[in-house]
């Protein structure tokens, strides 16, 4: 008994100590907002974020980060009218290089609002004033029971999947065409649901590691500084377009979900989530909040329990 206590301590320590892992080290330009990351043929870094225009920063070395300017530097006036401002922010861009272009993906609405659109861009440098307007890719209102914002993109063996969502019935997930980036039918599959909270489940990410997707979610309040309560959650499916369960099996569209990352030490509130593979491993790419405003968070994700755990 007192070597089954023992070993429940120490599994219990281990498990808080991986949540207590602080964030890689960063340096430079890192007040992000909802950031995504793509690297170029060139090995070098971009990270698209929340901002009016979309920010974009730069780096060779995935520490040190460059403020280079923003997608639209004059402004995206066919976003105004779902932003209900001129040059509004422009929210939680989704970034895909294809080996010779970036796409980005990105959403525009206010707090609270079902009026709500995702739009397309396309830029073979990624640079600040190179990209082209692709337009609309899908878009809501109140007459439907999700909402068009916090798009994710996921290539996987030439099929592109798509998720979206943020409060009302949840995340939702569709296809796209690779050709267009666009969708390719008018089917919309639920993937992640919550009733606790307000229903606060969004910003998702999807990602396969070994026989899984993964579901990235981020629940509970964001936006609100160091009040802030936004944490990253799990799910996992043998199917990319629904299946999904907790660690604890229960199903994502039922509430469930996995803590992978929450508020600890000065790290208040990270959310926002973003999953790559890079040549040291899968990273997990997320916003938080100090007393000063949001930051770049980046840690190493370990997925040898089947599950992601901040490593």
């Amino acid at each position: 008994m007192l070597l089954k206590t023992s070993l429940a301590i120490i599994s219990a320590l281990v498990t808080v100590a991986q949540a207590q892992v602080p964030p890689l080290n960063v340096s430079g330009d890192v007040a992000v907002h909802d950031p995504t990351l793509c690297k170029d043929k060139n090995g070098k870094y971009f990270i698209f974020s929340t901002a009016p225009g979309i920010a974009i920063r730069t780096s060779m070395d995935r520490t040190s980060w460059t403020f280079e300017g923003t997608i639209w530097p004059n402004g995206a006036p066919w976003t105004d009218a779902y932003t209900g401002q001129s040059n509004g922010n422009l929210w939680a861009p989704e970034c895909y290089y294809t080996g010779s272009e970036f796409l980005v993906w990105y959403a525009a609405s206010s707090m609270g609002s079902q009026k709500s659109a995702i739009f397309l861009a396309r830029s073979s440098t990624g640079a600040p004033g190179s990209f082209t307007n692709l337009g609309l890719v899908t878009s809501t209102s109140t007459g439907n029971n999700y909402n068009a914002i916090d798009p994710s993109v996921f290539v996987d063996n030439g099929n592109w999947n798509f998720a979206l969502g943020s409060f009302w019935t949840g995340i939702k997930y569709m296809t796209l065409d690779p050709s267009k980036g666009k969708p390719s039918n008018s089917s919309v599959t639920a993937l992640a649901r919550r009733t606790a909270a307000g229903g606060a489940v969004e910003g998702s990410t999807i990602y396969k590691y070994g026989n899984y997707y993964y579901l990235f979610t981020s629940w509970d309040k964001c936006c609100q500084g160091t009040s802030s309560t936004y944490n990253i959650r799990v799910g996992r499916s043998s199917n990319v377009n629904g299946g999904y369960v907790d660690k604890s099996g229960v199903a994502l569209t039922s509430g469930g979900g996995t803590l992978v990352l929450g508020s600890h030490g000065n790290v208040i509130g990270p959310g926002g989530q973003f999953v790559y593979t890079d040549s040291d491993g899968p990273i997990l790419v997320y916003h938080y909040y100090t007393p000063y405003g949001s930051q770049l968070g980046i840690d190493h994700l370990n997925f040898s329990s089947g599950w992601p755990v901040v490593a």
